[in-house]
């Protein structure tokens, strides 16, 4: 008898491109989907259902296990069910499942441990996530809209409507066999956990998404670090104040930092391996680079590309990388590693992206910031 949470992440997605790896807070979707379950004092085991690469590997590095689910089962019109009862075929121990959905970015696992006790408390046959909903709701019958529980000649207060609450979509709890029998996660005695507004939020939109980012950079520590494999830097703007001197024949130079120096030299006593990863064709940064005593990859259109290459040659995993950028050309390296970190002065869509975001601007001792959050852990 255990209780298992499974969490349904395919590829596809209409809405958001890649919507179950995008990063809110430089965590992905999928990751805080899987923390949050693996934080719980009552779940198990937590597996990941998936169709994609990416998605498997991301959940593997995060401690879940990854249940491959067939293209069938993974189409726009494949429901949730199909997926958990294709998941329960491969865990057929599963006694209480906690279906998770990675959209639903904020999910507390106290709320997630407050359901499982509901469900063992025997009073529920099926609890989902749900918040008060007191407004005044209206539905469209051809050309006209026509109130949902209240009377237009009566209209009462608010406080006066009686209690309801609406789905949130981030968890459903049932019993195995009482979905297998049913086939629905809605059977027999339901029941609801009423969660808070920042909690309920689900992303389906583009909106939604900025909106999440933006509540988690508001709302959780942008300076604390992780366990770090490997650094890599971006060099304008990073190493150096994104400025650059051109004397009258044309050749350019660049200010750098001593700190930021120095700052290099304790990250490879640590022995972690350090790139430079710049789309700059110019050799000041191979100059550079080579002073420092850095690995350098430079004139890449494609970060990301490199970066992954890189990462897999030195059999680095991507989710142990700290990566410190400052612009936009950054965020598509900083969506594969796992501590996307910007400088103080980063362009605002970037910050969005970031895990941690420091107080230095580029040049200004923002290598040594970072080398400072990640040997304090070392």
């Amino acid at each position: 008898m255990s209780t298992v949470a499974i969490i349904p992440a395919r590829g596809g997605s209409k809405s958001i491109a890649d919507k179950n790896l995008q990063p809110v807070h430089g965590v992905s979707l999928v990751a805080r989907a899987v923390r949050s379950a693996l934080a719980t004092r009552s779940i198990d085991r937590v597996y990941v259902s998936t169709d994609q690469e990416r998605i498997a590997s991301v959940a593997q590095s995060n401690g879940a296990t990854v249940i491959n689910r067939p293209p069938e089962l993974a189409g726009d019109e494949a429901s949730s069910e199909s997926a958990i009862l294709h998941a329960l075929d491969v865990v057929p121990d599963a006694d209480l499942v906690v279906f998770i959905q990675a959209t639903s970015p904020f999910i507390d696992p106290s709320d997630l441990d407050q359901a499982v006790g509901m469900m063992n408390s025997g009073a529920y046959d099926a609890v989902f996530s749900a918040t008060e909903d007191h407004g005044f709701r209206w539905e469209a019958r051809g050309d006209e809209l026509i109130p949902l529980g209240h009377d237009l000649g009566s209209r009462p207060r608010r406080q006066d409507l009686p209690h309801r609450v609406m789905e949130t979509g981030a968890f459903y709890l049932f019993r195995a066999a009482g979905i297998k029998k049913s086939g629905s996660r809605f059977h027999g005695r339901i029941g609801a956990v009423e969660v808070g507004r920042r909690e309920s939020l689900e992303i389906d939109t583009p909106d939604d998404l900025q909106l999440a980012r933006e509540l988690a950079m508001s709302g959780e520590s942008t300076t604390r670090m992780g366990p770090i494999d490997a650094v890599v830097f971006d060099f304008d703007g990073v190493h150096t104040d994104d400025h650059v001197f051109v004397n009258q024949d044309g050749v350019e130079s660049v200010r750098v930092s001593r700190r930021d120096g120095y700052a290099i030299t304790l990250l490879k006593k640590a022995e972690l391996p350090l790139l430079i990863l710049s789309t700059e064709k110019n050799p000041i940064v191979t100059t550079r680079a080579e002073k420092l005593g850095v690995e350098v990859i430079q004139g890449q259109d494609d970060k990301a590309k490199a970066l992954s290459t890189w990462a897999e040659t030195h059999q680095i995993d991507l989710q142990r990388v700290a990566y410190l950028g400052n612009d936009v050309n950054d965020a598509a390296a900083m969506g594969l590693v796992g501590w996307p970190v910007v400088t103080g002065d980063a362009h605002p869509d970037v910050k969005l992206l970031a895990r941690v975001i420091l107080e230095s601007h580029g040049g200004r001792g923002a290598v040594r910031e970072l080398a400072d959050l990640i040997l304090k852990r070392a």
